[in-house]
């Protein structure tokens, strides 16, 4: 006789909505490092363009044209400040994800560990009831030498 685990698809469920979430954990984290990125990004275009900016006034640059990289050095502080709040935000998910995932592995935990105290159960009762054949057999053959 099998053991035939009746909640098989909860556990089998469970088990699907833990991958889930962990795919969706992974995306959130592929979104923080992508924005990481992209702020790194933005902060060397800053920092080549106060290097310009620097030499730009210490040579005889037109005022128009230092005027015009302060203000595409004042776009890319906006930039930098939205993608700042990006970054929070994508922490904030990653950190509901991994929340979610937690959840889901408690969930399946305790959906496995009921499958194995059901099956444990089935193994103790398969013994005692192999046991009971064997112990009858035993009285049948007793019976049968004592005739």
């Amino acid at each position: 006789m099998r053991f035939h685990y009746t909640f098989q698809k909860v556990v089998d469920l469970k088990g699907n909505e833990k991958t889930q979430a962990e795919w969706m954990l992974s995306s959130a984290l592929g979104e923080l490092q992508a924005q990481e990125k992209s702020l790194d990004e933005l902060l060397a275009q800053r920092n080549s363009l106060m290097l310009s900016l620097q030499s730009a006034a210490e040579q005889k640059t037109p005022m128009a044209k230092i005027i015009e990289m302060q203000n595409y050095l004042e776009h890319l502080d906006h930039c930098i400040a939205r993608k700042h709040a990006d970054i929070k935000r994508a922490h904030q998910e990653v950190q509901h994800k991994q929340d979610q995932l937690s959840t889901k592995v408690l969930d399946e935990k305790v959906w496995l560990k009921a499958k194995d105290k059901a099956q444990t159960l089935f193994q103790q009762n398969m013994i005692l009831r192999e046991q009971n054949e064997l112990d009858e057999m035993a009285t049948v053959r007793f019976a049968m030498k004592s005739l």
